[in-house]
C-alpha cells in the first residue's frame, strides 16, 4: 500500500497560474518544453507537447524555457537534458520540480550547478483539488 507522502498516482501536475504570472514578470519566457496544447506557459506560442519530445530536441536559445516536467521516474532525464543544455550551449532554463534533494539527480545536476529557489508550502496545481504531496522548487539555469 503506497502512502500518498511518499508516491503520487500522477505525473502531469499544470503549473500554478500565479507562479506562471510571477516568473512572467521575471523572466522572458520563450518555451515551453514539456507541456501539452492545453497547459503551454510561453509567450510565444511555441512549445514541445507530447507529439514531439522535448528531450531530444534542442531548446530555445531566445529567453527562457519553461519546464515543468513529468514527475515520473524519467525526471532525471529532464533536469540533466536542461543541465546539459545550459553547460554546452548556454540554454537558459526555469525548471519546475519537486523539492527532492536527497535524489542523485539533485546532487549530479543541480547543487552548485544552477540557482535553487525553494517554494514556501505545497503548491495546488492547477489540475488538482488537493495540494501537492510533496514541496517543489525553481530550478533556474541561467
Amino acid at each position: 500500500m503506497e502512502s500518498i507522502h511518499f508516491s503520487s498516482k500522477r505525473n502531469d501536475w499544470e503549473t500554478p497560474k500565479w507562479v506562471i504570472d510571477k516568473l512572467k514578470e521575471r523572466f522572458e519566457i520563450t518555451y515551453d518544453v514539456a507541456c501539452t496544447t492545453e497547459n503551454c506557459v510561453c509567450n510565444s506560442g511555441i512549445y514541445f507537447n507530447q507529439g514531439r519530445d522535448g528531450l531530444n530536441e534542442k531548446w530555445s536559445e531566445y529567453g527562457y524555457n519553461f519546464c515543468n516536467p513529468p514527475y515520473g521516474r524519467e525526471i532525471s532525464k529532464w533536469v540533466e537534458k536542461a543541465y546539459r543544455e545550459y553547460n554546452e550551449r548556454k540554454i537558459k532554463t526555469i525548471m519546475l520540480i519537486p523539492s527532492r534533494t536527497d535524489t542523485k539527480y539533485w546532487h549530479e545536476y543541480i547543487f552548485g550547478k544552477a540557482k535553487i529557489e525553494f517554494l514556501k508550502g505545497r503548491l495546488k496545481f492547477s489540475n488538482c483539488k488537493n495540494s501537492a504531496p510533496f514541496p517543489s522548487a525553481l530550478i533556474i539555469y541561467d
